[in-house]
């Protein structure tokens, strides 16, 4: 249907190709010679055996107009620094009909590509605008109402929209979880707060499709499907043949996921509002109503470049641009406006040209509106922390005949109990959070019938029951984008994650989608949970890398995450409260780092003292986000830092390093990882005459380079100082692992070398 002749004409050989789709589309309705129908009424078939009513198909229309014209000025503004955002949906429009046929209170995780999308979601609700929203985005306003100018994302708080920004596949997993939990959150009699028969909507590419997160989240989807569980997700696969610049061989998409079972397969053309509406249609009442994961593959295609910065002639013909071109869905979309009588060619180049001049309109607006300036007005919604809330919260004891019956009765209660290890401590800290917080879920591998491989979550699925503890798939990754799934429909998911070395697998579900939803939808979405991670070192009998990982690294890289570890059952049970309450008010994400070698300590100085027993703290105690705990406070001669298993280690050595050099040594317990209290560290630091740093993770990058750094940037970097921190390598076998991290000798050795 391309007007461009061939051989491309001088005039348009000087032309991007954003001007060139621009220029084509009004040639080819001005030249627009077809057979004209009889007008249809509104509610019509637009076409002769087509289901798309002929009101709804200019809707349709109007959307793709809309999505084309944002992505025209996104191009022409850029160069002007008034637009900051050239990945364009043009070629992809035809996506606005899986927005006109699902609802605004669908969960929708959209591709960047969803102009089309985003602009017919709008019709769903009254008074809103999507060029002026669009148009804010783009020009990264502080008025931007998806993320406050932060990102350019699709996203809206009202149309049930959560923000993306760079979908590569990562949001699949979350997508599915979403679905999972709605299911779910009925089965528990949760308040869900969207419609009980809603679906979770899923775009990405083909491209995108072959991604290892992606197999993830169709491998999870299957496997639940095959358990005949409901997980209502629609998987749209907008499949434009190309990614970036390598194309997706012929079929491929098709062949891979028709006959996948588990899977249910509809296709659809992207590029033919007439004929693929039916099509979509089916995919979106079939997902609705079988609940089964459903996977729309619709055919789109790629013009105008991957984005402004892809000058595609560099690499691809002049002929196969013009073949692409001449697929352009606008162009079919306005040809099946003249044919079915519905618009002259005078209607539709006016509808052109005044959806251009309303988001040219709309853009200019938008660069008049105040940007972000501040690093405070960043930084705002990325970790909100409102702590006497959070406090009374973590207190909040309230449920007193709820306690009685899961423990069993007043003598039973964990605070009447004699003092117990670590593992018993947190394992009664579960049962007290899920005794508290009805909505709270925990799941992982292993965790149900077995109870954890250490026994931690013992009991509580025969307390709380299997649809509140289960176990999982053997992928973290489908572990944390479920817990955002459940997190996204208000309950409090506590994933557990059976070992650090396996977190560093899913890393990115917590970096780049968990703790980054607060940032980038300006705090008006949040995804809320505690992360169980059993890690760290000095695991005896049992190991290796994979269960003796000291590094946190990739922990303490992530903005706006909260890392605490506990040394000791009392601390883990007080730090679970406020970690709980964290996410409960604040809607915070967090890692709850459980050091496996302490889990059953009993003792500290010798065999049989029972000195690392400790009592169930009452649940009206809680634990100060960012406070430490100091042992023979107001000992100035050394001050130690440190954290999980350096704590009894130090306090093992301080005896030592007593009777050696007569010095008194107060150990500093920091407990809170992500963020480091600097000011609590530089308070400590103060009247040290002399620093050691005990850090059993690694010597690049670990949690003593954040706390040299605070006693330094403090004034108080000329102390006398040591830092006794593990070797930069992986951890071997046996008692060779030994020989990488710290010892008591060697907190000893280090305050020999500070005499």
């Amino acid at each position: 249907m391309s007007l461009i002749p061939n051989p491309i004409p001088a005039r348009m050989k000087g032309l991007n190709r954003a001007e060139i789709c621009d220029v084509n589309f009004v040639e080819f309705v001005k030249a627009w010679d077809g057979r004209v129908n009889a007008r249809p009424s509104a509610n019509a078939p637009i076409l002769d055996g087509s289901e798309l009513n002929a009101q709804g198909f200019r809707e349709l229309f109007e959307s793709q107009l809309i999505s084309r014209h944002l992505d025209l000025m996104a191009r022409v503004l850029r160069v002007q620094n008034k637009v900051f955002y050239t990945i364009g949906s043009s070629g992809h429009e035809g996506n606005a009909m899986v927005a006109r046929l699902t609802r605004h209170t669908d969960p929708a995780f959209l591709h960047y590509r969803s102009g089309g999308f985003m602009a017919e979601r709008f019709r769903k609700l009254p008074g809103m605008d999507p060029v002026m929203d669009s148009a804010l985005s783009f020009a990264a306003s502080a008025e931007d109402p998806a993320s406050g100018g932060r990102h350019k994302v699709w996203g809206s708080k009202p149309l049930w929209v959560l923000p993306q920004t760079s979908t590569i596949a990562s949001h699949l997993p979350k997508a599915l979880g979403t679905a999972v939990a709605i299911e779910a959150a009925k089965r528990l009699n949760h308040a869900l707060p969207i419609p009980s028969d809603s679906i979770a909507i899923c775009s990405f590419g083909d491209a995108s499709a072959n991604h290892a997160t992606a197999q993830t989240a169709f491998n999870a989807a299957a496997w639940t499907a095959y358990q005949k569980l409901p997980a209502p997700v629609l998987f749209v696969c907008e499949d434009n043949g190309i990614g970036i610049s390598v194309k997706t061989p012929g079929g491929w998409i098709g062949n891979r996921f028709r006959n996948m079972d588990g899977l249910d397969y509809f296709a659809a053309d992207g590029l033919d509002l007439a004929s693929g509406y039916a099509d979509v249609q089916r995919a979106v009442e079939h997902c609705r109503t079988t609940r089964r994961p459903t996977f729309l593959h619709l055919r789109t295609t790629r013009i105008m470049g991957h984005a402004g910065t892809d000058f595609e002639i560099e690499w691809r013909s002049i002929e196969e641009l013009c073949a692409v071109e001449a697929t352009d869905p606008l162009l079919r979309s306005a040809a099946i406006a003249l044919e079915s009588g519905l618009m002259s060619k005078d209607d539709v180049l006016a509808l052109y040209e005044a959806t251009r001049k309303r988001c040219f309109a709309a853009a200019e607006e938008a660069d008049r509106r105040p940007k972000i300036e501040t690093l405070e007005h960043v930084i705002a919604p990325l970790a909100p922390y409102t702590p006497a809330k959070v406090e009374a919260e973590a207190k909040r004891a309230d449920y007193a005949e709820r306690r009685l019956d899961v423990f069993g009765g007043e003598a039973k209660l964990p605070e009447n109990q004699p003092p117990r290890h670590l593992a018993i401590q947190i394992n009664n800290a579960l049962h007290d959070i899920f005794a508290k917080y009805p909505d709270t879920l925990l799941f992982g591998e292993d965790v149900a019938q077995k109870g954890g491989v250490y026994t931690v979550t013992k009991g509580l699925q025969k307390a709380f029951g299997a649809r509140r503890v289960f176990n999982t798939l053997l992928d973290e990754t489908m572990i944390l984008g479920m817990a955002q799934g459940f997190a996204n429909v208000g309950m409090l998911p506590i994933p557990e994650i059976q070992y650090l070395a396996y977190f560093h697998n899913a890393c990115d579900q917590i970096r780049g989608e968990a703790a980054s939803l607060q940032f980038f939808s300006n705090n008006q979405y949040a995804n809320p949970m505690v992360v169980r991670i059993a890690g760290l070192g000095y695991q005896r009998g049992f190991g290796g890398h994979f269960h003796n990982d000291n590094s946190i690294t990739a922990l303490r890289d992530i903005p706006g995450l909260v890392v605490g570890c506990p040394s000791r059952g009392d601390d883990a049970a007080t730090m679970l409260r406020t970690l709980t309450a964290l996410a409960k008010v604040d809607g915070r994400v967090s890692v709850f780092l459980e050091p496996i070698a302490l889990y059953m300590t009993k003792d500290l100085y010798e065999p049989g003292d029972g000195q690392w027993l400790t009592s169930y703290p009452k649940p009206d105690e809680a634990m100060t986000l960012g406070e430490g705990r100091v042992y023979g406070e107001g000992n100035d001669d050394l001050v130690i830092f440190t954290y999980g298993n350096g704590v009894p280690m130090s306090l093992r050595a301080a005896r030592t390093i007593e009777s050696k050099h007569g010095w008194k040594a107060r150990v500093v317990d920091l407990r809170w990882l992500v963020p480091l209290n600097a000011e609590y560290i530089r308070a400590q630091a103060k009247t040290a005459r002399r620093i050691l740093i005990v850090d059993e993770g690694r010597h690049s990058a670990g949690v003593g380079e954040g706390v040299l750094t605070a006693i330094a940037e403090g004034g108080y970097g000329a102390r006398p100082f040591q830092r006794v921190v593990g070797v930069d390598t992986y951890t071997p076998l046996a008692g060779a692992a030994f020989l990488v991290i710290p010892s008591d000798d060697d907190i000893v050795a280090a305050a020999d070398r500070l005499a």
